[in-house]
């Protein structure tokens, strides 16, 4: 199976955040609040880690779509700030079969542009047809 291209999000703005804080129901005002975030010893506001999860999700549900999904699950591994750029991607580690449906096992990445890894991410998808 090839994987489809990364897909890249950004650079961020902090619309971007408020808009996915609203989205969201996170209001918290670390993800928007200049002030209250360097208070916190923060260069910036922080952006919600659940956009960049988001974003990984959306590269894998493009993929392999939606439906799909099995398993998934991601560890928060590095701060992202506005202004900086995401790129999502991943790659197939191990193929099977359980109970007569193939499936696949993703390891997922969603990198800054300076190459920080911010999101590490593993997924389980049911694939047929086309995907298999």
């Amino acid at each position: 199976m090839t994987p489809p291209p990364p897909l890249v999000l950004g650079p961020l703005t902090r619309t971007d955040l408020v808009r996915y804080q609203g989205a969201s129901g996170d209001f918290n005002p670390i993800h928007h609040d200049e002030p209250f975030a360097r208070a916190a010893g923060l260069p910036a506001p922080l952006t919600l880690g659940m956009l960049s999860a988001g974003a990984l999700a959306t590269w894998a549900t493009d993929w392999l779509g939606a439906d799909a999904v099995r398993r998934f699950r991601v560890r928060f591994e590095a701060r992202v700030f506005p202004g900086d750029t995401l790129t999502c991607d991943g790659h197939v580690v191990r193929e099977y079969d359980t109970d007569g449906e193939p499936r696949v096992d993703l390891e997922l990445a969603c990198r800054t542009q300076a190459g920080a890894l911010a999101v590490r991410g593993w997924a389980t998808f049911a694939v047929e047809g086309d995907n298999a």
